[in-house]
């Protein structure tokens, strides 16, 4: 009986099918995209993991993941081999992989920009008692540079040469992420690290707020007119306020780098317009996250970065009369 009323029940469903033409497998496809970000303890994990949430939640048929890799490096090779679809990326970083120098030499990568999120601020992190008091201090010490495949790497070794110290002579080299950097300074296993991220950066945040350390940052402006004349106005001069750490006594200049969201040019126009879209008119939600989504600005759009945009994000700009396009 059991059986009988099975086929029966299955019979009735393929003819209501039948009737109304819907084929059986007609069920909405899903697409999953993925976000490379960068480390657990930066700005890039939080903002990226918010942007996913919102893609998934607010996007029709897409599910978006938020993936930890070691950053901007990797970052820009996982778009190349369309391993990942967005990416967060250092300016300097992503300008390589287009123009396929640097890390990238002889192979270019075809990304295209959706949107400027933030800058970045170039930390050099140390505490009290390393004797470290500006770059040339650096001479013999143990110093991370952030970890393998990272756009901290790729800026701390041009700081680096900018202000004459040699990374593979001059000191005793480290390549840490950001945790692991900080971690690694309370246990005064390195002297100083270097990070770019954003305001604040949590792993920096915690390190400021540990009982018994005395965090200090280490001015870089000193390079920024060195690193303009060899790369360009890709760097420039930005303070970190005494505010952003516990323990700062005084505003700190640095070298800033803008941030991009990126994708392969072969990225599906509809959905990256739906996307920058979506980036805007929902910046709240993100600023909820982390508040340098605060900086993410349609005044801010061009001039920010010499790579093209991709034709999703250029279909919004014109549509919101954003000059340059």
């Amino acid at each position: 009986m059991r059986i009988h009323r099975f086929v029966l029940a299955i019979a009735l469903v393929l003819t209501v099918i039948s009737l109304t033409g819907i084929p059986a497998s007609s069920a909405p496809t899903l697409r999953r995209i993925s976000i490379a970000t960068g480390g657990t303890g930066g700005v890039y994990f939080v903002l990226g993991g918010g942007l996913a949430r919102l893609i998934s939640q607010h996007i029709p048929g897409v599910q978006a993941t938020a993936e930890v890799t070691s950053a901007s490096v990797d970052n820009m090779r996982l778009i190349g081999a369309k391993r990942a679809d967005l990416a967060l990326t250092l300016n300097d970083t992503a300008y390589d992989a287009y123009k396929g120098q640097a890390d990238f030499k002889g192979n270019p990568i075809p990304i295209r920009v959706l949107v400027p999120v933030y800058d970045n601020y170039n930390h050099l992190v140390t505490i009290e008692g390393t004797g470290i008091n500006s770059i040339a201090d650096l001479k013999g010490k143990r110093v991370s540079v952030g970890s393998p495949g990272s756009g901290t790497e790729v800026t701390a070794l041009r700081i680096l040469r900018a202000a004459g110290i040699d990374p593979d002579r001059d000191i005793r080299k480290e390549r840490l992420g950001v945790g692991p950097s900080a971690d690694a300074l309370k246990d005064r296993k390195i002297d100083a690290f270097f990070w770019s991220g954003g305001i604040p950066t949590p792993a920096v945040l915690d390190l400021a707020s540990t009982p018994g350390i005395r965090m200090r940052l280490i001015p870089l402006d000193t390079v920024v007119e060195a690193l303009r004349k060899e790369y360009g106005p890709l760097y420039f001069k930005i303070t970190i306020r005494k505010i952003a750490y516990p323990g700062l006594t005084e505003d700190v200049p640095v070298v800033g780098v803008a941030n991009l969201i990126v994708v392969h040019k072969d990225f599906p126009e509809d959905l990256a317009y739906a996307i920058v879209k979506l980036i805007f008119e929902r910046k709240q939600d993100l600023v909820a996250v982390h508040k340098e989504a605060q900086n993410i600005s349609l005044l801010r759009i061009t001039g920010r970065t010499p790579i093209p945009f991709h034709p999703g994000a250029v279909r919004y700009y014109r549509e919101k009369g954003v000059p340059g396009f």
